[in-house]
């Protein structure tokens, strides 16, 4: 799928200077996407509970420091349901979903990127310094 053809479908937009044109790519594996990351839902410890279906105009995962700049989650109506009941120790997973059928992470900057269908969680990225200090989020 274009990335013309996705946001034309979702009714979301990015940034003037991305190409419309590209290829959104599809990826069956963990994912990185601006301050957010996709894992397989196999690597969480306790798996979720409370699953709905994604609803058609997408969920909006998190937003920027500043309040802009939305990641996205989209799909064709009934190919995925997910959940925000997680139990993460490290307290990063904002939400979790099982897909049927590619899936669409949508941000301004960034662009899209496609989620092969399967078991998913999307947690907060984090920098790990020296030492004990507490980890720092990386901002988007």
């Amino acid at each position: 799928m274009f990335l013309e053809e996705l946001l034309n479908r979702t009714g979301l937009e990015v940034l003037a200077h991305l190409d419309r044109q590209v290829t959104v790519p599809v990826i069956d594996g963990p994912q990185a996407q601006g301050d957010l990351i996709v894992l397989p839902l196999a690597w969480l410890v306790r798996h979720p509970r409370d699953w709905w279906e994604l609803p058609a105009e997408g969920r909006e995962l998190v937003r920027g420091e500043a309040g802009n700049n939305p990641h996205t989650l989209v799909a064709d109506a009934g190919t995925c349901r997910m959940t925000t009941w997680l139990e993460d120790p490290e307290r990063l997973a904002i939400a979790a979903f099982e897909n049927t059928a590619p899936v669409w992470l949508i941000h301004p900057e960034h662009g899209a990127t496609g989620i092969a269908p399967g078991a998913w969680f999307v947690r907060r990225q984090r920098e790990l310094g020296a030492g004990f200090r507490k980890p720092v989020l990386i901002a988007d």
